[in-house]
């Protein structure tokens, strides 16, 4: 948890995650861009990375590593017995 690449691959979700909200926000309200309370729409998607930084946190160490794009990718290929 106290490595470069953890806090790197948390920011990355909770920058995903705020934005899908204030997507999610923006797109349930149904109204024009310049019509939004954007307030209170930063504010859900605030909540949200906060949440998921928690979650990250919380989680650490447990498992396989995430799916983030800048956490090292884990192979699980298999390759087939040669033929005869």
């Amino acid at each position: 948890m106290m490595t470069r690449l953890f806090w790197r691959a948390t920011g990355e979700r909770a920058v995903r995650t705020a934005a899908q909200s204030l997507l999610a926000v923006a797109g349930v309200d149904g109204i024009g861009l310049l019509d939004i309370d954007w307030a209170a729409a930063g504010s859900v998607a605030g909540a949200a990375a906060l949440a998921s930084v928690l979650t990250s946190v919380v989680l650490s160490g447990v498992g396989p590593t995430g799916p983030g794009l800048t956490e090292a990718a884990t192979s699980t290929r298999h390759t087939l017995p040669p033929t005869a």
